[in-house]
């Protein structure tokens, strides 16, 4: 009979530390292969295989597409890939972000459900916004288990206690007790697949994330699984889809980028304040060539010239000046100066 050999975690800020004192406990002989997805910046070099090497027990590896799943290893995705599971092996795919994030934890969760189901065991750890909740609910359709950090613990709590509102999940624990109840579980039959259908949004959702789909059948599929509303994707600029999800707010664009709620207002918000930034450089810009006409008006005697552009220069000034005040106020406590051209996660988020 199968057991639960498919355990699939995701962590986020103070994510290190949880991940480290989890592995740490875990047994050699662990009989289920482990699967980790942590936030990071895409453009960082990943040192969580040697950071967690020097506490587990289990070899730990950076995931490699195509390889093939083997129990008793722990897999970590790589910076700006989704780590996918798919049958017996594992994909990375440079695909659109979910939630902000490349890779996420909702397109591992997801795959796994559909592929390994009630043989699937999700554990979601300490971190920020709530990746991972949607991932976690197909897990639970497919007849796996829940487990998530106590969030009275976590350093971050949003992304448990985003999981705990959403699902009726099977264990609330704290960090240390996590890992022996992932090796009992690991080794307890788990139930027949038979009894857990793939729903029709999961397959779909699936595919998605994999990327194998032409344009055609891809807009095809998001029409299958929602419908089109007046928002726009923070990402592309592309049309979103609100995806049907009774017990949970979901947008999906053509292209396939996917947000919850909390992630598709953090996304607005950042267009927001890239915008205003833009709009506090190009009126700085004219500022600086009005002035300029003016200097050469002034030599040429245009008088008219001068009065047009000093008032156009002292417009523009005072609305760059009201746009950067609003900015350094923001609720968020977090913008102090204009954000790079090509904005991505931060660090460890």
């Amino acid at each position: 009979m199968a057991k639960h050999d498919t355990i699939v975690i995701g962590a986020s800020a103070g994510g290190v530390q949880a991940l480290t004192t989890l592995v740490k406990d875990l047994p050699a002989n662990l009989p289920a292969a482990v699967f980790l997805v942590l936030h990071i910046r895409a453009d960082s070099p990943s040192l969580l295989p040697a950071i967690l090497s020097r506490e587990s027990r289990l070899p730990v590896e950076h995931a490699v597409d195509g390889q093939e799943i083997t129990q008793g290893r722990i897999y970590v995705a790589l910076p700006d890939h989704h780590l996918l599971i798919e049958r017996q092996r594992m994909r990375l795919v440079h695909g659109p972000k979910e939630n902000l994030h490349r890779p996420s934890i909702d397109a591992l969760f997801r795959s796994a459900a559909r592929w390994a189901g009630p043989r699937t065991i999700g554990v979601i750890l300490t971190g920020a916004r709530d990746d991972g909740a949607a991932g976690m609910r197909a897990i639970k359709q497919r007849g796996g288990i829940a487990i998530v950090q106590d969030p009275h613990e976590a350093p971050f709590p949003s992304m448990p206690l985003s999981v705990l509102q959403s699902l009726k999940v099977d264990y609330t624990l704290p960090l240390r007790e996590i890992a022996p109840l992932l090796d009992r579980l690991s080794r307890q039959p788990a139930e027949e697949e038979g009894r857990y259908p793939v729903p029709e949004n999961l397959e779909i959702e699936t595919r998605i994330a994999q990327q194998e789909m032409e344009a055609d059948e891809l807009i095809a599929s998001i029409d299958e699984i929602g419908k089109i509303s007046k928002l726009t994707c923070p990402d592309c600029h592309g049309a979103l889809w609100e995806v049907n999800d009774e017990d949970m707010l979901r947008f999906r664009c053509h292209v396939g980028h996917a947000y919850s709620a909390d992630s598709l207002n953090d996304g607005q918000h950042q267009m927001l304040e890239t915008a205003l930034w833009s709009a506090v450089r190009a009126l700085e810009e004219q500022v600086i060539l009005s002035r300029r006409i003016v200097e050469t008006a002034r030599r040429s005697n245009h008088t008219r010239a001068v009065r047009m552009f000093e008032r156009r220069a002292q417009e523009a000034e005072a609305h760059s000046t009201a746009i950067r005040q609003l900015l350094l106020r923001g609720e968020k406590g977090d913008i102090a100066e204009p954000p790079p051209e090509d904005r991505d996660e931060v660090g460890i988020s």
